[in-house]
């Protein structure tokens, strides 16, 4: 038997499919520890932001004020990243997460701000290093094959996050999912800069003059594909932006308790443990057509959380169930990016590409806050379900061969 096909025999991993690829699993394990990182205050923050502030209409506007950051951060990588280099960005990633973990810990409004645009760029930083590494280390015929995978892994995480920093917050302290998101990240980093994910895989790099952002933002916005990518994934992010912050409030405000707000952040990550299924099905009927039938379902599904809202259980049983129509969705990951993008522009693509998680978390929070100073928090969902029912019509633009 060939090295490669005892490889595959061997490996536990096999029946995803990537054992081919070299770097696949470890992508997946890192990208599992930051989905954790990352999920694991993502209940506790709201509950906190309603505590603090009063009111769902006050948390809006606090994420949209934040998002800014996010949004003006992303136009800024690419020149960040020339200047200091791949190595310092994970760094820089790191060190704003821990910052901002101390601040969120405090309990009070102006450490809550801090602390959140802390946390919103370091995420950026090491979202759009990894989104290189990643670019860098799998072949672009493979993408198809290892976003889905990716998917998987970080469902882990999404399975374990949220439950866990609400019973840490609960039980040892609001101080304690921040500091445990803080460690693991840290420890992220150094495990890619001791793997050599900061640097390219060929040892060399690239030094021209620095980017000019108006130069590669207008340069994103002419390629119709990565138009495409942009908006289904905005569409997609949003979503989940209005998942993880009004249901914990929809929970809270119900009757229903903190502790139930985590269990069912935990539990709307279970049907992505599906998505390398769900990966193979597009791989026969064509990623056109599972991301129609996702957004579609995902969109009605959501505006029944509104018909029913006023039956706590049945509400939350249509948010489950929209989070698993979602996952349709999630098993395409970034594909329609990594396939569009240029090799010589990765870069600077992918910072302008990762704005749509930036932008979904400032425009879902405004959209809804100016919902919500007139509406009752059920508006939210059905202004959730009738832009994901819309960008279904997107999906028409997909390439068949996809």
């Amino acid at each position: 038997m060939s090295e490669p096909g005892r490889a595959r025999r061997l490996s536990p991993f096999a029946w995803l499919g990537v054992a081919d690829l070299r770097d696949a699993l470890p992508f997946g394990m890192m990208q599992c520890v930051l989905a954790l990182c990352w999920v694991l205050p993502s209940a506790v923050i709201p509950i906190e932001a309603l505590a603090i502030l009063g009111s769902a209409l006050n948390v809006s506007i606090l994420f949209f004020g934040v998002s800014f950051v996010g949004v003006g951060g992303a136009f800024v990588m690419p020149w960040l990243v020339h200047l200091v280099g791949r190595r310092w960005i994970f760094a820089i990633s790191g060190g704003c997460v821990a910052v901002s973990s101390v601040l969120l810990s405090v309990g009070t409004v102006p450490p809550l701000i801090v602390g959140l645009a802390f946390r919103v760029f370091g995420y950026l930083c090491v979202d759009v290093a990894f989104e290189v590494a990643i670019m860098e280390r799998i072949p672009r015929r493979a993408l198809a094959r290892f976003e889905p995978v990716r998917m998987f892994f970080m469902a882990i995480g999404f399975l374990v996050g949220p439950w866990l920093g609400i019973w840490l917050s609960l039980h040892a302290g609001l101080w304690a999912p921040f500091a445990l998101s803080a460690v693991l990240t840290i420890a992220v980093c150094a495990y890619a800069l001791h793997a050599g994910f900061s640097s390219h895989p060929a040892g060399t790099a690239f030094r021209g003059r620095p980017p000019n952002p108006l130069r590669f933002v207008v340069r994103f916005v002419r390629q119709p594909r990565l138009r495409l990518a942009w908006l289904l994934a905005f569409g997609r992010s949003g979503w989940w932006t209005m998942f993880f912050i009004y249901t914990p409030i929809y929970c809270v405000q119900s009757g229903l308790g903190e502790e139930l707000a985590g269990i069912v952040l935990s539990a709307a990550a279970l049907p992505m443990l599906l998505v390398p299924l769900w990966g193979r099905l597009g791989g026969r009927i064509g990623l056109r057509a599972l991301l129609a039938v996702g957004y579609l379902a995902t969109g009605f599904v959501t505006i029944a959380v509104a018909a029913v809202s006023d039956v706590a259980w049945l509400g939350i049983a249509l948010l489950l169930a929209g989070a698993a129509c979602a996952s349709l969705i999630d098993a395409a990951g970034n594909t329609l990016f990594f396939r569009a993008v240029h090799p010589y522009e990765r870069t600077e693509m992918a910072s302008v590409f990762t704005t749509y998680r930036e932008a979904a978390q400032l425009g879902a929070p405004g959209v809804f806050a100016a919902l919500l100073s007139v509406f009752a928090l059920p508006a939210v969902f059905v202004a959730s379900g009738v832009s994901m029912v819309l960008l279904t019509y997107l999906t028409r633009y997909i390439p068949r061969r996809y």
